[in-house]
């Protein structure tokens, strides 16, 4: 049977990449993907094909991928992350479906990745620990008044929050937005932190209240947590209380 795999490649450096994508990209004649994502690959896989498109042709990646597969050839199609949050794994069954593929009975894999949400808290502290909730705030494929909605959800459910894609050029604000909505329910010395470029070159993170939160500049290499009534800030580390007896 012909098969593509999707692999989540975690935020890209190798010793954070699960043994079973590594080893499904050692044994690919085909890797596709992000020209940013294929760069990180680095020397290992230099001596394979490599495939991309530009932003915002994913649907056309995808085909690409198939395409190759047709032709019996061993494809990994590669995601920052997690294939299946926020990446291409949803996109690449709904791609299968098409008249062109649909009858070519091509085996779709996907590979975990670590996302930005677990690998980022393990550089904050804890702040995930119970009950959490992950939040784009990326309104390019999901209305804005749609990502309100599940803003003041979280907040009404107490979750914890993870929020992907806080801001880019074009959506500046679009934290301060969140936050304001946030501060409807949530009281300002919420504890909160925030990570840059997890697991590359220049990592850093840090901790402060919601309401100091509204105003930080942050980038779409930032990952933002906030944290629930219980989370706490212990020797500059963002926890959540999970609630063992102590």
């Amino acid at each position: 049977m012909k098969k593509i795999t999707v692999a989540g490649m975690g935020p890209g450096r190798e010793s954070m990449m699960t043994n079973q994508a590594l080893d499904a990209l050692d044994a690919a004649d085909v890797i596709v993907g992000y020209t940013v994502y294929l760069d990180l690959l680095g020397e290992r896989f230099r001596d394979k094909t490599k495939l991309s498109t530009p932003m915002k042709q994913e649907a056309e990646r995808c085909r690409m991928a198939f395409r190759e597969a047709v032709k019996d050839k061993n494809v990994v199609m590669i995601c920052s992350g997690d294939a299946g949050i926020y990446g291409m794994a949803s996109l690449m069954f709904e791609i299968g479906e098409e008249p062109e593929f649909a009858d070519e009975d091509i085996d779709i894999e996907v590979i975990p990745g670590i996302t930005a949400a677990s690998s980022g808290a393990a550089v904050l502290g804890a702040p995930l620990n119970h009950d959490f909730c992950v939040i784009s705030l990326s309104d390019l494929l999901t209305p804005w008044e749609l990502i309100e909605k599940r803003l003041r959800a979280a907040a009404e459910g107490d979750f914890a929050i993870a929020i992907y894609n806080p801001s880019s050029r074009k959506r500046h604000d679009y934290l301060q937005k969140a936050c304001d909505i946030l501060l409807e329910t949530v009281e300002p010395g919420r504890a909160c932190g925030y990570v840059r470029s997890i697991g590359r070159d220049g990592e850093e993170y840090f901790t402060c209240t919601l309401a100091e939160l509204r105003d930080i500049e942050v980038d779409m290499f930032t990952t933002v947590f906030i944290g629930n009534s219980r989370s706490r800030v212990i020797d500059g580390r963002l926890i959540t209380p999970r609630g063992y007896r102590l």
